[in-house]
């Protein structure tokens, strides 16, 4: 049975279906010797020769849903050209081939997962399923409220505006050198877009930490450390990335765009 290639190369666990897209159209994909850069193409799993970078696809044994603690000074790739450490140095025991969904910055540190399962990386990566990230940040400086309102509202940084944010002050510590903490709930995961919003409003982040994706949290588990992710947790989190938004009521709509107006 012929299959899209980038379903079946997601499907091994090798990347997820939009990083699985740019690998063909890079022409780092064979099939039965012909190198396909055209998305669409189909091939039969079970009888082509696919390969990735002159590897051949196989169809993963099982599916694995790991959640990691990741410790700052670890790069959020399968493998680094400056040959710096990756998180799969932290998966000590794990066989199967397993991707990060997302990214944390060389310098952050949190919560992230990965998996092999391509379906549900698509859903947890593509901005409309709207699935929650969130941060606690330690800041230079204490943000008043005009900042935490700018940063809720939405920031624009480099031409284009953010989606809104939940944004809190959970504490703060005035001395000679002021710092606070802010938890940020953002639902798109734009490059280094918490340190970015903080840099924006000119509160910098000393610290970045993830402490949740979507509903999956975990303060027990140690920098470093990693599980499975229970059957329940995966089904929430499969969960997470659906969304039925309801349409917009008419009596809304003037009131809105008055708000929109004056926000702008």
């Amino acid at each position: 049975m012929e299959v899209r290639l980038q379903k079946i190369i997601s499907a091994a666990g090798i990347a997820s279906r939009r990083a699985a897209e740019k690998l063909i159209t890079e022409g780092r994909v064979q099939v039965n010797g012909a190198t396909v850069r055209e998305l669409g193409t189909k091939a039969d799993p079970d009888t082509d020769d696919i390969r990735v970078d002159e590897r051949r696809v196989k169809q993963p044994q099982r599916q694995r849903y790991l959640l990691l603690n990741k410790p700052r000074g670890y790069v959020t790739t399968r493998s680094d050209p400056e040959h710096r450490p990756t998180v799969l140095d932290l998966l000590k025991g794990v066989r199967e081939y397993v991707y990060p969904v997302g990214r944390l910055d060389f310098d952050s540190e949190g919560l992230l997962l990965l998996t092999n399962d391509g379906d549900l990386a698509a859903t947890l990566m593509h901005p409309r399923h709207e699935v929650e990230r969130v941060y606690e940040a330690h800041v230079l400086g204490v943000p008043d409220a005009h900042d935490i309102d700018r940063l809720s509202r939405g920031i624009v940084i480099e031409g284009r505006r953010t989606s809104p944010a939940n944004v809190e002050l959970l504490r703060e510590r005035r001395t000679d050198g002021d710092t606070s903490v802010l938890r940020v709930t953002i639902h798109e995961g734009r490059t280094r877009q918490v340190r970015k919003m903080a840099d924006a409003i000119g509160h910098p982040v000393r610290t970045l930490r993830r402490v949740r994706i979507g509903p999956i949290a975990d303060k027990g588990l140690k920098p470093g450390s990693y599980r499975e992710l229970t059957a329940e947790e995966v089904r929430k989190l499969k969960h997470s990335g659906i969304r039925t938004p309801s349409p917009p009521r008419k009596t809304d709509t003037k009131r809105n765009t008055r708000t929109n107006r004056r926000s702008e």
